[in-house]
C-alpha cells in the first residue's frame, strides 16, 4: 500500500491508498455534514441533499447521470449518517477519468424547484416507510433521547412537518455552507494513476467556491431517561440502551471496538450466549458508535414480550459481571481474531477500504496502513478494555423500549 495526498488551491483535499494487485478502484466525496450539521429550520436536509444530487447539473440531466454511471459498470452510490455525506463509485481503473468527472459534476448539483418539489415527496414516503420498521425507531429513537439538547440529537430523516416546510432557498444556502471544498475530502483506494486523478479532479472541482464553515461540538449531554412506547401493531419487544463511549478521536476507540465485540457480537458473545442461544432474545447486540469528540455505546434487544423483562435483567447483570472481572484470554483473543479478519477480508477489495481510509482523515486527519491497525487492535489489552467499560458505566444508560408492552 502507498499513499497519497494532495490539496487543490481551493482547499479540497484528495488522498489515495494505492494498491498495486488489485484490478479495481474506489473513488468517494466524503462532505463533512450530516443531521448534527443542520439547524431547525433545515432538519433533514443533508439526507435530502443527498438525493437532490442525483437529479441533474448544469452539463447532465438526472438520465445521464445514472446512464453514465451503468455505462461504467460503477457500484455507486451515496449515503447519509448524522456526520457525513458520502458518494462513492467503484470501478475498472480505466474508467476512473468518467468516475472523477462525473462525481465531481454532481457535486454541484442544480438544485432545480422542480425537481426539489417532486423529491420532497420521495422523503416522505421513505420517512413513512421507515416508521414501519421498528429497528429504525428504536435506534433515531434512543439517539435522540441519548443526545438530547446536543446537535446529534436530531435524526436523520428529519419529520414529515420539517420536510413539508422546507425551501429549495434554504437547501441552496445549506449546500453552498457544508460543501465548500475545504469541508470535504476526495478519497480514492485500489488501483489508479494518481498524478492523473489530482488532475481530473482539479478539472471537476478547482473552480468550487471556497466558504468558510465550521462544526459545533459540544460536549454530550449526560441524558439517562427511562421510556416505553406501548406500540399494539409490534408482536415483538425492541429494547434500546445507549450509554456513554469513546470518541472516533481517542486513543480508546480500538479498545472500545473489542469491548461491544466481547459483549455483543452477533455470534460468541456475553450476550449471544446468554440470551440468542438458549431462545430468551431473538437477538441482542452491542455496537460502538464512534462520532466527532463524542460516541455511544449502544445495545440493542428482541425478545417475545413475556420474556422481555427476563432478558433486559440478564443484559444487566452480563454488563456487571464484566464490570467486576473484565474479558476472558479466550474472549480477548476471540475478539480480536473477529475484528482483524473481517478487516482484512473488508480490505481486499478497494471498496472495502474505501470509507476506512476515508473517516480516518476525516476524523484525525491521519493516515494508518491496515497492517498497523491490526497491530494496534492485536496490542490492547485486557485491563483496557475494562477501563473503558468502567469509565464509560456500561450500565447506565438510557433506555427506550418499543413494542406492545407499556414498560416490563
Amino acid at each position: 500500500m502507498e499513499f497519497k495526498q494532495a490539496i487543490l488551491d481551493n482547499g479540497l483535499t484528495i488522498i489515495g491508498e494505492h494498491s498495486a494487485p488489485t484490478k479495481s478502484m474506489a473513488l468517494g466525496f466524503f462532505a463533512r455534514t450530516g443531521s448534527r450539521d443542520e439547524t431547525d429550520d433545515v432538519h433533514g436536509v443533508s439526507h435530502f441533499l443527498e438525493h437532490m444530487m442525483f437529479k441533474g447539473t448544469e452539463h447532465r440531466t438526472a438520465w445521464d447521470v445514472n446512464r453514465q454511471f451503468d455505462e461504467m459498470g460503477a457500484n455507486y452510490n451515496a449515503f447519509t449518517s448524522e456526520e457525513n455525506t458520502v458518494y462513492y463509485a467503484a470501478v475498472l481503473p480505466e474508467f476512473q477519468a468518467d468516475a472523477a468527472d462525473l462525481l465531481g459534476d454532481i457535486l454541484r448539483p442544480s438544485l432545480r424547484q422542480a425537481d426539489f418539489d417532486t423529491e420532497k415527496n420521495v422523503i416522505l414516503e421513505e420517512i413513512a416507510l421507515y416508521e414501519d420498521r421498528p429497528d429504525f425507531r428504536l435506534y433515531e429513537g434512543l439517539m435522540s433521547m441519548f443526545f438530547k439538547g446536543h446537535p446529534l440529537g436530531r435524526t436523520i430523516l428529519g419529520t414529515p412537518a420539517t420536510i413539508r416546510a422546507m425551501t429549495c432557498d434554504g437547501m441552496t444556502e445549506y449546500f453552498r455552507r457544508r460543501y465548500s471544498p475545504g469541508n470535504m475530502l476526495v478519497t480514492v483506494t485500489g488501483r489508479f494513476d494518481w498524478d492523473a486523478l489530482c488532475d481530473q479532479i482539479g478539472a471537476a472541482c478547482s473552480h468550487w467556491e471556497p466558504v468558510a464553515t465550521d462544526r459545533s461540538t459540544p460536549e454530550a449531554p449526560v441524558n439517562r431517561p427511562q421510556t416505553w412506547i406501548a406500540d399494539a401493531k409490534l408482536a415483538r419487544q425492541h429494547v434500546g440502551l445507549a450509554g456513554r463511549a469513546p470518541s472516533a478521536q481517542s486513543e480508546q476507540r480500538y479498545a472500545a471496538q473489542l469491548l461491544a465485540a466481547i459483549l455483543g457480537d452477533d455470534t460468541g458473545s456475553r450476550l449471544y450466549y446468554a440470551l440468542v442461544e438458549p431462545a430468551i432474545a431473538d437477538d441482542a447486540s452491542v455496537m460502538y458508535d464512534p462520532l466527532d469528540n463524542a460516541g455511544a455505546m449502544l445495545t440493542f434487544m428482541t425478545a417475545d414480550p413475556d420474556r422481555a423483562a427476563e432478558a433486559l435483567r440478564i443484559v444487566r447483570a452480563e454488563f456487571a459481571t464484566f464490570l467486576d472481572s473484565g474479558p476472558t484470554e479466550s474472549e480477548l483473543v476471540a475478539a480480536k481474531n473477529k475484528i482483524t479478519s473481517a478487516s482484512v477480508l473488508q480490505g481486499e477489495l478497494p471498496m472495502g477500504r474505501l470509507t476506512a481510509v476515508g473517516f480516518e482523515w476525516v476524523y484525525r486527519q491521519s493516515y494508518t496502513p491496515l497492517a498497523d491497525q491490526i497491530d494496534e487492535m492485536m496490542a490492547v489489552t485486557a485491563e483496557e478494555i475494562l477501563d473503558v467499560a468502567r469509565s464509560c458505566q456500561i450500565g447506565d444508560a438510557a433506555l427506550l423500549g418499543l413494542g406492545p408492552l407499556e414498560s416490563v
